[in-house]
């Protein structure tokens, strides 16, 4: 190749849009994974050190964006209101999102005509109780809370810390300084990892495909496509709603901008490990301030489940037609009102959905061993409900920016070219 070729292939490299290059990627895995069955694991360890690399990424970046975010609004009355918008949106959400898992199954009925048994040693975990959740929200040790990854005492801790620099004026400048610094070091450091997706979402996606055979998914291929369109729904009628009813914003700019971080949380899995990357499609795409996202999107993949919320609807009905139990009226409300409110209580636990599920089946009377029967899929619709969680994470930053006024629309509204 001659020297004035490879620039030439170099920018049309750089030219392609990165979620362009990221489906590429997953195409690739899905393809090699059918092809090589099991022996796509091979490619596995490419996957786990993008993982690894995200992983890294998410600690520095959200207490120095959230230090910065809590410093750049200078009134706690504007902190407050942007936290109680936060957590109504994210509630309203969750409740939406039960209902159409509900909605989904009962018109489909996936579970209907099934046979199959379930292991009875099953045991779920126990939802932890409101004192045991305020308490833990503080941390003994701050650095003990960032070495372990603790999210929700993270945030804690970043907005004490945020307030305090804040009140003692000039003194907490050159501080500020350096967190809007190292800030903007991580940011750019999650550009460069980000520059890698491809190949990570390429070696994590063969390595799923190669290890669900047909023999796993047809007899459940019906509650995965129930769950898979539910989750499409929510994602399109109630986001873009929202966006369209109270933002005033095109919905279909909102899905483009947030394509790279749907196929990472696809991916990987992990709303906490797609973090960086809804920062970065935040501020770069739907032109939220730094303050907005940095304080909502940490807080929404703590607390927002909306994801796991159809999961629960759609698996919750899908159990009572296996079994044969019909569900009433009274047990429809009991689902969407306990899962919402579990939603809360679960937020950061190991393991959440499979408490808040159990939490919700226990209130209606359905057997928790069959929660048994999921088990084998639980992957597959793990990486669903986590891209729903995500998108949820990123619609409401947008809409609380677009109401505080801290959404640049020129941003917003542009055509996405990279």
């Amino acid at each position: 190749m001659s020297d004035s070729q490879t620039p030439a292939g170099g920018s049309l490299w750089r030219r392609i849009p990165l979620w362009q290059k990221i489906l590429a990627g997953l195409a690739l895995g899905v393809l090699t994974g059918a092809l090589l069955g099991e022996d796509a694991s091979l490619f596995k360890p490419l996957g786990d050190i993008f993982i690894n690399a995200i992983k890294m990424l998410i600690v520095p970046l959200v207490f120095s964006t959230l230090v910065v975010g809590i410093t750049a609004m200078r009134d706690p009355q504007k902190m407050g209101r942007i936290g109680a918008r936060t957590i109504l949106l994210y509630l309203l959400t969750t409740a939406f999102a039960i209902a159409i898992g509900l909605l989904a199954s009962w018109v489909f009925q996936p579970g209907t005509g099934l046979d199959m048994s379930f292991d009875s040693a099953v045991e779920p975990k126990e939802a932890p109780g409101l004192t045991e959740i305020m308490v833990g929200l503080v941390p003994q040790n701050p650095i003990d809370a960032l070495a372990n990854g603790n999210i929700l005492q993270i945030i804690v801790f970043a907005i004490g810390l945020g307030i305090s620099l804040t009140l003692i004026g000039d003194k907490g400048e050159p501080v500020v300084r350096v967190f809007e610094s190292f800030a903007d070091a991580m940011v750019k450091l999650t550009n460069i990892v980000m520059a890698f997706a491809p190949i990570g979402v390429f070696g994590l996606i063969a390595h799923v495909a190669g290890s669900y055979g047909l023999e796993v998914l047809l007899p459940l291929a019906k509650v995965i496509g129930v769950a898979y369109l539910a989750s499409a729904l929510h994602v399109l009628v109630v986001y873009s709603g929202l966006l369209a009813l109270l933002g005033r914003l095109n919905p279909l700019r909102y899905l483009q901008g947030i394509l790279d971080a749907l196929v990472v949380a696809y991916s990987s899995a992990s709303s906490s490990g797609t973090l960086p990357v809804s920062l970065r499609c935040a501020r770069n795409n739907l032109g939220v301030s730094e303050g907005v996202s940095g304080f909502v999107l940490p807080v929404g993949a703590t607390i927002n489940m909306d994801g796991t919320a159809i999961y629960q609807g759609v698996v919750a009905v899908f159990i009572a037609q296996l079994i044969g139990v019909d569900l009433s009226l009274a047990d429809y409300g009991m689902i969407i009102v306990t899962g919402t409110l579990a939603s809360i209580g679960t937020a950061g636990v190991p393991g959440a959905g499979l408490v808040m599920l159990s939490i919700v089946m226990s209130q209606i009377g359905l057997p928790l061993e069959a929660i048994a029967v999921i088990a084998g899929i639980d992957r597959i619709l793990d990486m669903a409900r986590t891209s729903v969680n995500v998108a949820g994470d990123l619609m409401v930053t947008t809409l609380v920016g677009k109401s505080e006024g801290e959404l640049d629309e020129s941003v917003y509204n542009a055509r996405r070219t990279s």
